[in-house]
């Protein structure tokens, strides 16, 4: 019999990879989404069923925080999020069998705007704000369930790069020459390739031992200013107009997101993954750039 993982919130970037990658592992993979014809999140008995008897539940659930955050927004980010969460955890609760590890996706922005020095599992200092209250209470309605036969483990998952998600309006802005760097440039910015992310999927499957938090990041982030670089050289644009901050809030209410997407200074570091022994298949941005943007021509 196949091996079941269930991908909750699986249409998205991140779990269209996961779906194409476990189905190639040889796994039946099945969807939990508001889109047809996967199941919904209102079918309560179907989610239950589905998680029955599956070996892994993976929720990437939640919508997309590239959006302005007023009041109707900042409730869906939030319910999106925390609802979903207590739904999964309710449904494992009354399987049969359920799975032995449910992984649910959370943020390396949970801590704070650090410039000063990275951020770690055990050391981070938890930020302030809307987007750390998200992430806050994503997290806690997470590890509040308490799942004797399933380990939890919390991904605060750094800025996916593969081809599509961020990679698409990054490429547009340096196609067209506006490829400079963004506010003071100096903000970090911290990145996974799509393919470590899958890969570190698998690596807790197989460490039955772990659960608990783990940040899904590069070991290696860089600053903003070098990240645009990076994209200029692999895109062979010489030239890209810089964006002062003043000018960058103005083009985000615009383009109907919020500056502090590209301005938090993101610093963090994989530290449990890296002591528990993940080897990262791509340590360093101009080399995941490099393989992207290669594959995606």
């Amino acid at each position: 019999m196949l091996k079941k993982v269930v991908l909750a919130g699986g249409t998205g970037f991140v779990g269209q990879y996961f779906e194409n990658h476990f189905r190639n592992l040889g796994y039946e993979v099945r969807i939990i989404s508001r889109q047809t014809p996967h199941i919904g999140w209102e079918d309560k008995e179907g989610i239950r069923e589905t998680i029955d008897n599956s070996d892994m539940l993976i929720n990437l659930a939640g919508k997309t925080v590239n959006c302005r955050y007023n009041v109707k927004n900042k409730k869906e980010i939030l319910d999106s999020r925390t609802n979903t969460t207590e739904v999964l955890g309710q449904a494992i609760e009354q399987c049969e069998n359920p799975p032995s590890l449910w992984i649910n996706s959370s943020t390396a922005t949970i801590y704070r705007h650090a410039e000063d020095k990275p951020m770690t599992e055990e050391d981070g200092v938890i930020g302030s704000g809307f987007s750390v209250d998200v992430a806050k209470a994503w997290e806690r309605s997470f590890f509040d369930f308490r799942l004797p036969k399933t380990r939890q483990i919390a991904l605060r998952i750094a800025i996916v790069l593969g081809d599509g998600g961020v990679m698409t309006p990054y490429r547009n802005l340096v196609k067209f020459g506006l490829g400079g760097h963004q506010g003071s440039g100096n903000q970090k910015f911290s990145w996974i390739h799509i393919e470590d992310l899958f890969n570190i999927v698998l690596f807790l499957r197989k460490n039955e031992e772990l659960s608990g938090v783990f940040n899904c990041s590069s070991p290696h982030p860089v600053t903003n200013r070098e990240l645009m670089a990076y994209l200029r050289k692999n895109m062979n644009k010489r030239i890209g107009m810089p964006c002062p901050t003043p000018m960058l809030e103005i083009g985000a209410f615009f383009m109907g997101t919020e500056a502090e997407l590209i301005l938090k200074s993101r610093w963090v570091i994989p530290e449990r993954l890296e002591k528990e022994g993940y080897a990262f298949e791509f340590h360093h941005l101009d080399e995941a750039l490099h393989q992207i943007l290669m594959n995606s021509n």
